[in-house]
Parts: structure tokens; C-alpha cells; sequence
């Protein structure tokens, strides 16, 4: 396959050119955009750039949530050749420098006064030569560098220009051209920035495409993060590289009410988003039908997609027994990302999938995935001792453990650096005993210790309502303090963690847990952007409780 997202874009524009492509919000309401309308922005913004000499190879950095921009930037970088290195609008100022120097960014996007203050104030060793373009009506500084701003940038240009730039790059560009730098978050240590090629997103959007089966009057919603490769691949690069149309949600909290206006046919999430709604609708109680589902999502749903983090079975069976089919999909930023998914003809309940059709995947003796195809990395960037510790002719090591069945079915069982091993010697894969835990409506959020230990404990944050609720059906009066951590509401926890491992083996149960009365945030860095935990940091934040927990 010689696919590219150029081409693929071309190809798309060309041939739908005058037909209805994307809903955007603007002013409080949704608006239409057709192909051509797009490519003229596309054509204007990609003359810009050569106009500020950007050159074939140029990293440009890009910080902003989702918005009409950030999809014109992110084709106009493919058009003239250059490296589009996205970085979500989440991280602090420091970690947002250090993405952009580390890349050796030439000129970054930047959304809005907020992000741009963020760069300003950690901003002091950015290079005197670094550029800036400001999406935001009002005009932005960043420190001593000149922001210049989108409207006067694409009301400048002809697009004329910009789609003589396309024809260039359909002729000149290859699967082999590196297109993105994306930087892993990661639980532990320094970002490390994975490079894909223009052939790794245009043959995992092509996979991608064919699989989600979409026709002409089929509407996607987005309202993942653009600058995460999930939503990138699944979301925007399947809608060009299939058919049907494309929207923006306004923000993450106004998803439903989006639905609601636009009743997509399909929408791709997080397991965090699809217990929010499962947890709204079961704590209705007998009020809640079966209809109500579909309805909460518009009327018009067909399916939708999981990815990011393992989707626990029982949100799976609601979805499904609610007809709305909710298939999970499993990668890493590393595949592009997809490397299997469940779909309408092949769906196993507690697996992620088959493999796609251009991905082989198999276990090494240990039990780590690894996996070939045309989407696996070309490498992390500069970073050479990175790169050959999970390459080897061809076969990328990803880091997870699974089991794959005898019908080609792949269960993940645990990340290989976070198995528990106690001090009798036990390998404990503590990611599926959390996921247990968190199948239990009173338990929002947990965390399993016990390296070198005798025995397991957790750190448990309740959902705090329905605990609060399920302790007064019992007839335990609410005290005026605001912990949940009492002694009633800790044997309610313990009776749900004691159900939820009832099968798991001996040395998997839970010892000892604490009640936390906050969430694990991103803010206070104990989880990745793509809400996974960040176990070490977690674990610095709570050492009192955790050594209580052993000490007695």
C-alpha cells in the first residue's frame, strides 16, 4: 500500500468536492462546511507557511483543544511537507516548551490567551527564531516572540498557490515520509516522541475506514483530543479516507447535548465517558428503558468505538443489551494506533478483537504482544537506544501482556513493567484486578499495591454519591463530616471489593484498602492525558496511607 494522507485527502476533496463534509460550532450553533469550502482553507493556510519559509521536514508544534483550526492546520502541514507535532492543550506550560524545543519546532500553532501564557511563563529559553500563529480574534504574545494571527494569515493568501503546494506533494511525498512526532505521555519517565509516516496513518485510517463501514448519510462525532493518535486515525483521517460526514463536538461536557442536535450515527470514546453514561442511567433505577440509551445519543447511533484504556465487560454488556453495539479496539500511540478491534462480525465478550487484516500479532514466551504491519513506527525520535529496545526486524514489542484464543481473539492481561511480584514470589497483573474493581457502580477509581509485599492492598476512590446513597438504603445516617472514609462506608467497600475478586485466586485478593476523598486528577499528575495511571506518582502522593496499610 502507497497510500499517504495526501493523497488520500486529494483524492477525497476531489471527488466529494461540493458536497457537505463537517459540522463546526460557531456562535452557538452548528454550521456546514463542504469539501471545497475546506480545501480553500487548506490551499491558503499551505501558501502561509511556504510564505514563512517553512521547509519539507520543518517541525511545527501545535497546542489547542479540538476546533475548525486545528483541522486545517494539521492537512496544511501534510501539503507542504512538513512534521506536525501536536500537543495536548492539558499539559503545564513546562511540559509544553519541552515538547517544542525537544522537537527542534520551527513555528507552533497556539489556540488561545490561556495557552499562550502557559509557553510565555515557562518560555524563557524558546529560540529567538521560533514563530508563532494565534487561532484567537484577539491578538496574543508570547514573551518577546511575535504571534501572528489566523485570519490575517489565511485572508492573505490565494488558494490558488496552496493547490499547486498539493500537486507537488501528491507527486513528491511517499509512504516512507515521516508525517508526525506525537509524544507519549507515558506512566514513567521522559516523553518519548514516536514518529509515523505518512504510509503508518494512511494505512491504519484505511483499515480503520473499512471497518467502521460507513456510508454516504453517516455522521461521526469527535470529541476526543485531535492531538491524541486515537481520534486522529479513528476520527478524522477514517472520515477522509471513507465516505459520510464529519463533526466537531463544542467541548468534552457537551457531548450529549451535541448528540442530541446532530444524532451521529457513530461516535469514538474512552471507557471513562461510557461509565459516566451507564452510571447516569443505572442510578435511575426502575425508571431507566432500554430506549433512553439511544435516545441520550441522538436516536440515529449504529455503533461505537472504545479505545485508549480496557473497557470493562459490563459496560460492554450494557451498551450491547441497550442496542447500541460498543466495540473495543486496543493499540498504542506507537501502531497509529489501531492493531485489533471487535466489530459487528467478529466480537468476543472480555477480548479486544481480531487483528486488523494488515497486522500480525502473537505472544513472545514471557506473554508480551508484539506486533508487525504497515502502521508500526518508524522509531522514537532521537532517541536510538528507545527505538531498538522494542524493534527487531520488523516486529514492534508493545509493552502488554495477552492471550490470544484459538479463533484469533486477543485478551489483555496486564503491562509487562506493571506486574506485581510479591514477596512470596507471586506475578500479580494488578491493571485487571483494577478493572474489576471499577466494574462495581460504588467504585469510581482503584489502585492495587504490593511490590515486595505480603500481601495486596488498594487505594480506592468511591463514587461518592451512590456510596452515600447505598449506606442510607442501609440505614446509616450521614455524618457531618465530609470523609468517606468511616467505618460504615468502609464495610460497604470492603463487601464490594470482596464480590467483585470473588474468583480471582487466593493471592490476588485485597489485604487492606483506604478510602481517598478526591479523585486521581491529571492536574496533580497522577494520570496520563489518556487517563491511564500513573502508578509511581500515585503511590509518592499517598506513601502515609499506603505504609499504614502494612504497618499494622
Amino acid at each position: 500500500m502507497n497510500d499517504t494522507i495526501i493523497s488520500l485527502w486529494a483524492c477525497r476533496s476531489r471527488r466529494d468536492l461540493n458536497q457537505r463534509a463537517l459540522w463546526v460550532k460557531q456562535r452557538g450553533a452548528f454550521h456546514e462546511l463542504t469539501w471545497e469550502q475546506i480545501a480553500h482553507d487548506v490551499q491558503r493556510l499551505s501558501a502561509a507557511l511556504v510564505r514563512l519559509a517553512i521547509q519539507p521536514g520543518d517541525r511545527i508544534a501545535q497546542v489547542s483543544d479540538n476546533c475548525y483550526e486545528w483541522l486545517i492546520s494539521d492537512l496544511a502541514i501534510h501539503v507542504v511537507q512538513a512534521v506536525h507535532v501536536p500537543i495536548h492543550a492539558t499539559l503545564s506550560g513546562e511540559q509544553i516548551v519541552w515538547q517544542i524545543m525537544h522537537s527542534e519546532a520551527s513555528l507552533a500553532f497556539v489556540s488561545d490567551r490561556h495557552q499562550a501564557a502557559k509557553i510565555a511563563s515557562a518560555g524563557k529559553s524558546l529560540p529567538a527564531e521560533l514563530k508563532f500563529i494565534g487561532y484567537d480574534s484577539d491578538p496574543l504574545t508570547v514573551a518577546d516572540h511575535e504571534v501572528l494571527r489566523w485570519s490575517d494569515v489565511i485572508d492573505s493568501e490565494d488558494h490558488s498557490q496552496g493547490a499547486s503546494l498539493l500537486e507537488q506533494a501528491i507527486r513528491e511525498v511517499d509512504a516512507q515520509r515521516l508525517a508526525t512526532i506525537l509524544y507519549t505521555s507515558g506512566t514513567t519517565g521522559e516523553p518519548k516522541g514516536v514518529m509515523l509516516s505518512q504510509g503508518n496513518l494512511a494505512s491504519n485510517a484505511c483499515s480503520m475506514s473499512a471497518v467502521y463501514g460507513m456510508e454516504s448519510d453517516d455522521l461521526r462525532l469527535n470529541f476526543l483530543p485531535l492531538s491524541h493518535i486515537y481520534a486522529r486515525t479513528c476520527d478524522l483521517y477514517a472520515w477522509i479516507a471513507g465516505r459520510g460526514e464529519l463533526a466537531l463536538a463544542e467541548n468534552r461536557d457537551t457531548v450529549i447535548a451535541d448528540c442530541r442536535t446532530l444524532k451521529p450515527t457513530m461516535l469514538n470514546g474512552v471507557p471513562h465517558f461510557y461509565d459516566r453514561i451507564y452510571r447516569h442511567l443505572t442510578s435511575q433505577g426502575q425508571d431507566f428503558e432500554a430506549h433512553h440509551l439511544r435516545q441520550m445519543l441522538g436516536g440515529r447511533i449504529r455503533k461505537c468505538g472504545s479505545g485508549g484504556a480496557a473497557l470493562p465487560d459490563h459496560l460492554s454488556d450494557f451498551f450491547h443489551h441497550n442496542d447500541v453495539p460498543l466495540y473495543q479496539g486496543y493499540g498504542l500511540t506507537e501502531t497509529a494506533p489501531v492493531l485489533t478491534t471487535a466489530t459487528a462480525d467478529a466480537w468476543k465478550r472480555g477480548t479486544v478483537g481480531q487483528p486488523l487484516s494488515t497486522v500480525e500479532i502473537r505472544t513472545a514466551a514471557d506473554g508480551e504482544i508484539v506486533a508487525r504491519g504497515p502502521n508500526i513506527m518508524v522509531g522514537y525520535w532521537q532517541n536510538e537506544k528507545a527505538t531498538a529496545a522494542v524493534l527487531q526486524d520488523g516486529w514492534f514489542s508493545t509493552g502488554d501482556l495477552g492471550q490470544i484464543d484459538d479463533d484469533g481473539y486477543l485478551k489483555i492481561t496486564g503491562r509487562k513493567k506493571e506486574l506485581i511480584v510479591t514477596a512470596g514470589g507471586k506475578n500479580i497483573a494488578p491493571v485487571h484486578l483494577e478493572s474489576l474493581l471499577t466494574r462495581d457502580p460504588l467504585i469510581h477509581q482503584a489502585l492495587v499495591i504490593g511490590e515486595g509485599r505480603r500481601y495486596l492492598t488498594a487505594l480506592v476512590v468511591p463514587e461518592e454519591n451512590m456510596l452515600l446513597q447505598a449506606a442510607h438504603s442501609r440505614g446509616v445516617r450521614q455524618r457531618e463530616e465530609s470523609s468517606c472514609d468511616t467505618p460504615e462506608l468502609q464495610e460497604i467497600i470492603g463487601f464490594c471489593i470482596e464480590t467483585q475478586l470473588a474468583e480471582v485466586s487466593q493471592h490476588e485478593k485485597i489485604g487492606k484498602f483506604s478510602l481517598l476523598d478526591r479523585p486521581f486528577s491529571v492536574e496533580q499528575g497522577e494520570l496520563t492525558p489518556k487517563m491511564s495511571l500513573r502508578r509511581h506518582v500515585i503511590e509518592q502522593n499517598y506513601r502515609l496511607e499506603i505504609e499504614r496499610m502494612y504497618s499494622s
